[in-house]
C-alpha cells in the first residue's frame, strides 16, 4: 500500500505542469490538410498537435483509448473482437480487457513514467504529452460528441476526454506491439489447469499446432507490417550528398496509420514526417540535414520460458531447486450483457519471475498450462519507455553520427531497423534496440525440447525457466543501457558511402559488398535465402547508377514484379503444354508487362498463380539458393513440381470463377473505396517481389477490393546544400479516417496517379502554400496538479492497514500458521494437496498477532495453505506452500 501511494504521489509530481506553462501555438495547414505546428515550447507543440490530430482522427483514436483503458467489453461486448492491425492479430474484447486491466491495476506504466531519464521520459516529453492531452481534450470541449463530423463515433458514449495516463498507456501498447502484444489472448486467457487436462495430450496438441504453422506466414504476421528503406551515400547520388527512400508498409485502417505533420519549436526542434496515431513525436521523417526511416526487424523481442511446476500446486514453480509462487493479480472489468446492462467479469492472471503466464502466441496454442509445466513470456520491451527519448532526440538530430549515438544511448528502438542518410553524404543502418540478452550459447544451453522445435521452425526460442542462468540477467551486460538486453556492441550497424538497404530480411545483406555476420541468432539469420522484395530492391539499386530524388521516386512506383521476371517465360511454356489451361490464359501471361501497374494485363492471373506456387512443397524454384550468389538465387521455375502445375490450374479457376477476363487490367479489380468512389490502386504483394507493396486479400467475387495494408507514408528526401531539404511525400490513404473529411481520399487519388506532395519545410514555402489556413491557439496552464484538461486529480486514498498480513506457515508434526489481523475477523485455514482439500480450520479471532495449528500432513509431497479473513465487507487472502520430504509416522 505504501509503495502504491508513493507511486501515485510521484506520478502526480511528474505530470504536474510548470507554473508558467501557458499554451501558445499556430497550426498552419498547407495542401492536403498537412499541419505545420509552430509553438513557443514543447507543451504548446503537443497542444497544437493534439488539437489538429483530433480534428482529423478523433473517432479512430477514441476507439484506441477504449482498448488501453480496458473498456472494450463495456462498450462493445465481451464476445467481440477488434483488429490490432499493427501486428495482424484480432484479440477478443474480454481477454484484451483482462490484459490491459492488469497493466492498469499493477501500475505498470506509472512505474515506468516515474523512472528518471534515460529510462523514463525526459521533461520535454512530459511537457509535450501534457499539451497533447489538453489539445485533444480542447477539441472535444469545443465539439460536443453528438456534433462530431465523423459518423463513426458521433454521439457515442465511449468518446470522452483523455488523461495523461491514457496517452502513456497507448505508448506502452505500441512498445509491446511485436512482443507482449502478439500474445494478448494467450495472456488474457491463461488459467491454472483443471484435473481433466492430460499433460501428454496437451503437449501433443502443441506440437501438432507447431507442425501446422507455416513459418513464412508466422514471420509475415509477426513482422508483417513490413517496409522498404534505402539510404544512399555520396558515392551513389547525383550530387554527392545523402538521399533517402522510406516506404513503410503499414495498415490503411486503425490506430497504426501514420499522421503527417511538421513540428517546430524555434531554435530547438524542426522536423517533418509521419507519426503513428496518438504519438506526438515524428517517428519517420527528416530534419534540415538528416532523414531516416524504419523497417520491421527480424529480431525476436521476447522468449517464452518453460516452468517446472510443483506436483499438486500449478501456481508453484521451481527455480534453481527453490520453490517460487506465481504472482496472482485478480482483475475485474465491466462487460455489456445481451440486454445492454453491465456486469462484472473477473479473472486472476498469473506471472512468474520472467513475465506473464501465456498459453498461445499469435493465436497458436503452443504453450499449454498443465500440472507439470507452464510458460511465462520474457519481454525485452516490458520496461521500455526509452523509445520515447530516442525519437525525441532523433527529431533534433542533424547527422547519422548523431543518430548512431542516440541509438546507443537509449537502445530504445522496440521492433524496427533504422536506415538514414544525411546532407554530408553518409548512409547508415542499425538494428540496435531492445533485444533479450540471449546469445547463441544461451540458446544452445537453455533451450527446452519445445524450444528446439520452435527455434528450428519459427526462430522462437523457448528457454528453461527452472534455471536462473537462463534468464536475461539482472545487471547491465557489458554496456547495455538496461538490464536484460544485448549491448550495442553485439548488435549490427553499418556506415556506408554507397548505400544501405533493408526490406524486412535480417541485417545480413544490408549491402552485399559488406555482409554483416556473427551476431546472435535471436536478432536474425545469416547466409540464408533473401525474400523476393529484398532481391528486387538490391537489383534496382545496383543497376540504377547514381540516384537523384526523381530517379528514386520512379523506382519505388515502377511496380516491377520480381517473381514474374524470374518465372514468367517458363510459366508460359508450361501453360502451353497443359491442355486443361485455356490458350487465352497463356496468351495473357505471355503479353503481361511484368508489372503491377494499373494497366498491366495478365497481372491478376499471375498473382493468383504465384501466391500458390511460393508455398509448393519441395519449392517452386529450379535453381537452388547459393550463399555465394544470394541476390540471384534461387531462380527459375520448377515446372516439374506437380504443385506448381496445379497452382496454374487453380489460378485459372480463381479468375474465371470471379468472372474476370484473363487479360483484364489491374485497375478494374484492385481498388480502394472512398464513399461511393472506387480509386484504382497500383502495386502488388510484397511477398511476390513488388517494392511498392500493396498487400491485399483475394475476394472470389470481386478481386482485390479495398487495401488493408501496404505502402503508407512514403518519403523521398534529398539534400542540396540549402536549408530546405528536397522532400517529396505521399500518404497513400490520406490524412483523415473520417468519411466526412475533405482529406479523406485526396492523397489516395494522388497515389493512384503516381503523383507526390512537394514538402513545405521552410517558412517561406509554408507561407506560399495556396489556401494556407492558420489557427491560433492559446490557453492557460492546466489547473489542479496535472490531470489533463484542467480536471483535478483524485485525492489519494487514506492509508489503510491490511486486514491480513505477515502470514507464515511452518511445518513440524503439524502446520503452524501465524499471521497478524488489523481487526476482529473470521479466519479460515485450508490445506490442500494436488487440488484436493486435506483439512480446514475456522476460527473467529481478535486483532493482533495470531496463530492457528492445522493437523500435520502425513504423506510426502507439496501442500498448499490458503488463509482467508473476513471482517464485515472486508476480505483478505493469502497462500503459502509447505513440503514434506518424507512420510511422517504418528505416535
Amino acid at each position: 500500500m505504501r509503495r502504491t501511494l508513493l507511486l501515485a504521489f510521484a506520478f502526480a509530481l511528474l505530470v504536474a505542469p510548470a507554473a508558467s506553462a501557458a499554451y501558445d501555438v499556430d497550426i498552419r495547414r498547407t495542401e492536403h490538410g498537412i499541419p505545420h505546428i509552430l509553438a513557443k515550447d514543447f507543451g504548446s507543440l503537443g497542444y497544437g498537435y493534439g488539437y489538429a490530430f483530433a480534428q482529423d482522427n478523433v473517432c479512430t483514436m477514441a476507439d484506441g483509448y477504449v482498448t488501453v483503458r480496458a473498456e472494450r467489453s463495456r462498450f462493445f461486448g465481451p464476445e467481440g473482437k477488434y483488429e490490432f492491425r499493427g501486428n495482424g492479430t484480432a484479440p477478443n474484447n474480454l481477454k484484451s480487457d483482462f490484459f490491459f486491466k492488469r497493466i492498469i491495476d499493477e501500475q505498470t506504466v506509472e512505474k515506468l513514467i516515474s523512472e528518471p531519464a534515460p529510462r523514463g521520459p525526459k521533461p520535454e516529453i512530459r511537457e509535450a504529452v501534457r499539451g497533447y492531452v489538453d489539445g485533444y481534450n480542447r477539441y472535444l470541449a469545443e465539439t460536443p460528441v453528438d456534433k462530431i463530423p465523423d459518423p463513426a463515433c458521433r454521439g457515442q458514449e465511449w468518446v470522452k476526454p483523455i488523461e495523461e495516463i491514457d496517452a502513456y498507456r497507448r505508448f506502452y501498447q505500441l512498445a509491446l506491439l511485436a512482443s507482449g502484444g502478439v500474445a494478448i489472448d494467450g495472456i488474457g486467457e491463461a488459467q491454472p489447469p483443471t484435473p481433466d487436462i492430460n499433460p501428454a495430450a496437451a503437449k501433443a496438441r502443441a506440437l501438432e499446432a507447431l507442425e501446422a504453422t507455416d513459418p513464412k506466414r508466422f514471420d509475415e504476421i509477426l513482422g508483417g507490417i513490413g517496409s522498404n528503406a534505402v539510404a544512399f551515400g555520396k558515392d551513389a547520388t547525383d550530387n554527392g550528398r545523402g538521399l533517402l527512400l522510406g516506404n513503410p508498409h503499414f495498415p490503411w485502417d486503425g490506430t497504426e496509420r501514420f499522421y503527417q505533420s511538421q513540428l517546430t519549436v524555434p531554435g530547438k526542434m524542426d522536423v517533418a514526417g509521419g507519426s503513428l496515431f496518438g504519438v506526438p513525436i515524428v517517428l519517420i521523417g527528416h530534419t534540415q540535414n538528416m532523414a531516416w526511416s524504419h523497417t520491421v526487424s527480424t529480431a525476436r523481442r521476447f522468449t517464452p520460458y518453460e516452468l517446472k511446476l510443483v506436483p499438486g500446486s500449478p501456481t508453484t514453480y521451481l527455480m534453481d531447486g527453490k520453490l517460487k509462487e506465481m504472482k496472482g493479480t485478480k482483475v475485474t472489468v465491466m462487460a455489456k450483457r445481451a440486454d445492454g446492462k453491465l456486469e462484472e467479469r473477473s479473472r486472476t492472471l498469473y506471472s512468474a519471475e520472467q513475465g506473464p503466464i501465456l498459453t498461445s502466441l499469435l493465436g497458436i496454442p503452443l504453450f499449454p498450462w498443465t500440472e507439470n509445466t507452464a510458460y511465462a513470456l520474457g519481454d525485452a520491451n516490458a520496461t521500455n519507455f526509452r523509445y520515447l527519448n530516442h525519437f525525441f532526440d532523433t527529431n533534433m538530430a542533424q547527422s547519422v553520427d548523431e543518430l548512431d549515438a542516440i541509438e546507443r544511448k537509449y537502445q530504445g528502438i522496440p521492433w524496427v531497423n533504422t536506415i538514414a542518410a544525411d546532407s554530408g553524404g553518409k548512409a547508415y543502418y542499425a538494428d540496435i534496440g531492445a533485444v533479450p540478452n540471449v546469445d547463441n550459447d544461451k540458446i544452445a544451453d537453455c533451450s527446452v525440447a519445445l524450444g528446439r522445435a520452435t527455434d528450428a521452425a519459427l526462430r522462437v526460442q523457448v528457454l528453461d525457466g527452472s534455471r536462473g542462468a537462463c534468464g536475461y540477467g539482472s545487471a547491465e551486460d557489458k554496456g547495455a543501457v538496461a538490464p536484460g538486453i544485448l549491448p550495442p556492441s553485439r548488435m549490427p550497424s553499418q556506415f556506408r558511402d554507397d548505400y544501405v538497404h533493408n526490406a524486412n530480411d535480417s541485417y545480413w545483406l544490408t549491402n552485399p559488398k559488406a555482409p554483416l555476420e556473427g551476431f546472435p541468432r535471436i536478432i536474425g539469420d545469416e547466409r540464408t535465402v533473401r525474400a523476393p522484395r529484398t532481391r528486387l530492391g538490391l537489383k534496382i539499386i545496383e543497376d540504377g547508377g547514381r540516384f537523384g530524388p526523381q530517379e528514386l521516386q520512379d523506382a519505388i512506383f515502377n511496380n516491377r514484379q520480381y517473381l514474374g521476371e524470374l518465372w514468367r517465360d517458363e510459366l508460359v511454356g508450361m501453360c502451353r503444354q497443359d491442355p486443361s489451361v485455356p490458350a487465352k490464359a497463356c496468351d495473357a501471361l505471355a503479353g503481361w508487362d511484368l508489372r503491377d501497374d494499373l494497366d498491366s494485363r495478365g497481372a491478376l492471373l499471375f498473382r493468383r498463380f504465384a501466391t500458390r506456387a511460393v508455398a509448393a512443397q519441395g519449392g517452386p524454384y529450379r535453381t537452388p539458393f547459393s550463399p555465394s550468389d544470394p541476390v540471384n538465387t534461387p531462380r527459375g521455375l520448377n515446372t516439374e513440381n506437380p504443385q506448381v502445375r496445379q497452382a496454374l490450374r487453380d489460378a485459372v479457376s480463381d479468375v474465371t470463377g470471379a468472372g474476370i477476363p484473363f487479360d483484364a487490367p489491374l485497375r478494374d479489380f484492385q481498388y480502394e473505396k472512398r464513399g461511393d468512389e472506387r480509386i484504382p490502386i497500383h502495386g502488388g504483394p510484397g511477398t511476390l517481389g513488388v517494392w511498392n507493396a500493396i498487400n491485399v486479400t483475394w475476394d472470389p467475387k470481386q478481386g482485390y477490393p479495398n487495401v488493408p495494408h501496404g505502402s503508407s507514408y512514403v518519403q523521398v528526401v534529398g539534400f542540396d546544400g540549402s536549408p530546405c531539404p528536397d522532400a517529396r511525400t505521399i500518404l497513400t490513404y490520406s490524412q483523415s479516417a473520417s468519411t466526412e473529411s475533405p482529406i479523406f481520399g485526396d492523397q489516395t487519388r494522388l497515389f493512384s496517379r503516381k503523383e507526390w506532395v512537394k514538402s513545405r519545410f521552410c517558412e517561406r514555402d509554408i507561407q506560399a502554400a495556396p489556401g494556407l489556413q492558420t489557427t491560433k491557439l492559446t490557453g492557460p496552464a492546466p489547473a489542479g496538479g496535472g490531470t489533463p484538461g484542467g480536471a483535478k486529480p483524485a485525492a489519494p486514498k487514506a492509508k489503510r492497514t491490511p486486514l491480513l498480513r505477515s502470514v507464515r506457515a511452518r511445518l513440524g508434526r503439524s502446520v503452524r500458521v501465524s499471521f497478524r489481523l488489523s481487526k476482529r475477523a473470521r479466519v479460515t485455514v485450508r490445506m490442500s494437496r494436488r487440488g484436493k482439500r486435506v483439512t480446514s480450520v475456522r476460527r473467529t479471532l481478535k486483532a493482533g498477532k495470531r496463530r492457528i495449528v492445522v493437523r500435520g500432513p502425513r504423506k510426502r509431497g507439496t501442500y498448499r495453505i490458503s488463509v482467508s479473513a473476513v471482517a464485515g465487507s472486508e476480505r483478505a487472502n493469502a497462500r503459502r506452500t509447505v513440503r514434506r520430504a518424507a512420510a511422517s509416522r504418528r505416535r
